[in-house]
């Protein structure tokens, strides 16, 4: 416990300082800075956002939009990965498709995303899972390619059908590659999300910071910076933690 106490101070070190330092120089040489707020009226600005309702609104529909477009982009990344990994002639035919659409960046997809389903929550998803979909379908496809030629042999050998063969084969031998991928996508589909409340929807996080800055409120716009940095660090913290879980039980029915 002492040692796990000692890490986490070594490891707030290094922000403390920086906080201080900006702290320091906000109500010295920055006082009169439009750009710059003190971390200690961030603090203050954060604790009114949290008594008047609008950090906890903010913040549901920001993780909501993102876990959706999470799930919608995953459940179909790794699908169609497995599918591209286990059949080479699908892999030699979907190659060219998932090479010129891949580099599309998510965000040019706003525009045609409020066309088809305006603002909100739809919209939002919708770019969240074609930014995610791509890199689980890469590696996916990278992981059912490593899946051990002789597990599907004894599934053949025992009849199984593709549906079975891939519930009780290709997938369990995949999960610790799937965990990393999830991981990876989740960090995408918050800042993806947060990148479309900032360009284009007026909810969640993102466009809470786009009010504070048109309202010259930099206190509170950097309030709700550091809210989005805890949020993303803690949702990592659940993913990494879920992934240990996972590992340590698969490790213990091995």
């Amino acid at each position: 416990m002492r040692a796990r106490l000692l890490a986490v101070a070594r490891g707030a070190a290094a922000p403390m300082v920086l906080l201080a330092l900006l702290e320091w120089y906000a109500r010295g040489p920055g006082k009169s800075s439009d750009a710059l707020a003190a971390p200690t009226a961030a603090a203050v600005a954060f604790g009114k956002a949290v008594a008047d309702g609008s950090l906890l609104q903010a913040t549901g529909f920001t993780l909501w939009s993102a876990a959706t477009g999470l799930a919608i982009g995953f459940i179909l990344g790794t699908l169609v990965g497995v599918w591209l990994g286990l059949s080479l002639r699908a892999g030699r035919w979907g190659f060219l498709t998932v090479e010129v659409l891949r580099p599309v960046p998510s965000v040019a997809l706003i525009p045609l995303a409020m066309l088809v389903f305006g603002f909100g929550v739809r919209m939002e998803s919708s770019v969240v899972a074609f930014a995610v979909f791509w890199p689980m379908l890469v590696l996916a496809q990278a992981a059912a390619r490593q899946v051990d030629p002789r597990l599907l042999e004894v599934s053949h050998a025992l009849g199984l059908s593709p549906l079975a063969r891939l519930g009780k084969i290709v997938l369990p031998a995949m999960v610790p590659r799937l965990f990393v991928a999830l991981r990876l996508g989740v960090a995408i589909a918050l800042v993806v999300a947060v990148t479309v409340e900032i360009a284009a929807n007026p909810y969640g996080m993102g466009y809470a910071i786009m009010v504070s800055q048109q309202s010259l409120d930099p206190a509170l716009m950097l309030a709700w910076l550091f809210w989005i940095a805890v949020v993303g660090y803690a949702i990592n913290a659940l993913a990494l933690r879920l992934q240990q879980r996972v590992a340590r039980a698969m490790g213990a029915a091995a």
